[in-house]
Order: C-alpha cells, then structure tokens, then sequence
C-alpha cells in the first residue's frame, strides 16, 4: 500500500502517469552527466523553486519537461532517493493519466520517453526509487483497473495561442563545408539520419543553449558573441503534435575538433559539401541550409499539408516545405 504523502515534508516531486493499457510513461536520464541516477529510466519531476509548493512544481515541471498540461494530478506516495548526486531525497510522487505518443513529447532534458509495462520494467536499468513507487501504484490498480484510452489530440481544432517548441542548432560553415552528426538507430528523432548539431532550449537564452549543446555533443568551444541567428525554420510535424521553432545560428569562429561525446545520440560528426549533404538528412536541416545559401531568413514546413490549418481554413495551398522569402 501506499504511504500517505505529507507536502509539507517533500522537498522534490515525481509523478507517475499511466495510460489505459496500464502502462507508465518512463523518462531516460543523461547518462555521462552528474546528476542522480544517471543511465536510468525514471519519472518527470524535480524540486519546487523558492516560495512554490509541490503541487505547483509538478504541474510545472510537467509542463518543462513534456510539454502536458495534465488534469487532476493528485498526491499517490512517498520515495526516498539514496546515492551520489542526490540533492532531494525525499519525494512526494503524484499520480497523473494520459493517453497518448510517448516518443512524440518534446525532449526538453534527458534522452527519450517511453511507455511501458511491470513485466518490461523488470528487465530495464530502473531508477530505485522510481521502480518502487510504481509497483506500489500497479499492486493497488491492476491492469486494466484504469480509465478507457481517450482519443488522441487533434490540435486542429485549437484556438489561441499554443506551446511551441525552440530548438536551437548550429550552423558551422569551413571551406565550403558544413559540420553534420549521424543519429544514434535507436535515437527517438531523426534514426540513422544526419543532423545539424542542436538541442531543445531548456530555462535558458539560445545562445546559452548552444555554447551548452556544442560542448557536451561535440567537445566544441564557442562564445555567445560569436553566434548570429541566420535562418528560422517554423515546423508542424503531424495533427497533434507541437508546432517547432528551429532557430540555426551561425558561429563565426569555434576552438576545437569535433569528436563523438554523446554516443548513445550521435555516432559520428562529419563535414559536408553544401551543395552536396548526405541522404538522409533531417528536412528541416537541409531546408535550412538551402535557406542560408540563398540569403533567405524564414522557412515554413509541414503548415500547408493535408493537417495544416491553412489546408483546414480553405485558403490557397503553397506546396508543402516551400521555402517562404521574408
């Protein structure tokens, strides 16, 4: 059974959310980082900022890390964390349902989502503390004890303004060439693709983001003052998924030579002929590099195919990734 959670003694949140298969989302942290429990599958969650109270900081660091806004997140157990790094240890774990595209969530920290059951987790690297918390949850709702899956989210049919994701990326151009990395096959994005070095902007500037980005994925030194925004590319994937603002800034000079420090992301980084760039590379990528070649600031992918709401609102369709001049 579960341990009746005090607020006023936590000092971190998780929170443990299942779908109506009685799966639960888990969350890969960083491995090569020193941070607790690297390597591990684990929960969404972190500490409450100054003044805020652990129900709020669960909906916000719901919110930080997947991009959910989820209804009735409500207080479920306990935890202690033990080990190197841990700062919290004592966790108040929440209890949330979603249905939905675990590999489709924006990954803002760590490596990938995933849904999955009790049978599978026994034979995943598991967080401790985590794994615990959720047999607590699966011994009290067995299989099938939970809410019917809801139908999936048609953001279509929003009105208003909508989260929409920033990734930043780096345009390093020597020679005629640019810098590409080659995805991990069992990445979450991009599988066996190439791809500008790039990363989601956490609670930080872009340029922060990048100075970050092109030290831990390519042991590469860059100065914030050196990077200048050369083109922005705005994507919409899918129906339900979150519209993406890819903002690719151009380093006048860097120090370093680029070598693979993320293998379980990339597995090689390789200069390209600009006019030549390997297949696959990630659409957007390349619409972004043939943007900055032919001096233009802005491209739109995605917004006029069959789920765009240009296509939706009856107004005439461009054809679809066309690079728009600013």
């Amino acid at each position: 059974m579960s341990t009746t959670p005090d607020p006023a003694d936590a000092v971190s949140t998780a929170v443990i959310v299942v779908n109506g298969r009685g799966q639960y989302l888990l969350h890969l942290r960083d491995a090569h980082k020193p941070i607790c429990d690297p390597g591990t599958w684990s929960l969404v969650g972190g500490a409450p900022e100054a003044g805020e109270s652990p129900d709020r900081a669960i909906v916000r660091e719901i919110h930080e890390e997947t991009g959910l806004v989820l209804p009735d997140v409500t207080p479920f157990t306990t935890a202690r964390a033990d080990g190197p790094y841990v700062t919290e240890n004592h966790i108040l774990v929440y209890l949330a349902h979603w249905d939905g595209d675990a590999h489709g969530l924006p990954v803002t920290e760590g490596i990938t989502f995933l849904w999955a059951d009790l049978p599978t987790m026994a034979q995943m690297t598991m967080c401790p503390w985590a794994y615990e918390a959720i047999r607590a949850h699966a011994a009290e709702h067995p299989a099938g004890a939970v809410p019917e899956p809801r139908p999936p989210v048609d953001r279509r049919s929003e009105t208003g303004a909508v989260r929409n994701v920033i990734g930043a990326h780096l345009f390093l151009e020597r020679d005629g060439t640019t810098l590409l990395g080659l995805r991990h096959p069992d990445s979450a994005f991009a599988v066996s693709t190439w791809h500008a070095l790039a990363g989601h902007v956490e609670r930080e500037s872009v340029r922060a983001c990048l100075v970050r980005e092109a030290w831990e994925e390519a042991g590469l030194v860059v100065e914030p003052a050196d990077l200048t925004l050369v083109h922005t590319v705005h994507v919409l994937d899918r129906a339900d998924a979150e519209p993406r603002i890819q903002l690719f800034f151009a380093a006048s000079r860097w120090s370093g030579t680029p070598a693979v420090r993320e293998p379980e992301k990339c597995t090689a980084w390789e200069w390209w002929p600009l006019d030549a760039l390997p297949e696959p590379t990630v659409a957007y990528t390349r619409a972004a590099i043939d943007g900055i070649r032919a001096g233009r600031a802005y491209t739109e992918l995605g917004w006029d195919a069959p789920w765009g709401p240009a296509r939706r609102s009856g107004r005439p369709r461009r054809a679809v990734g066309r690079a728009e001049p600013e």
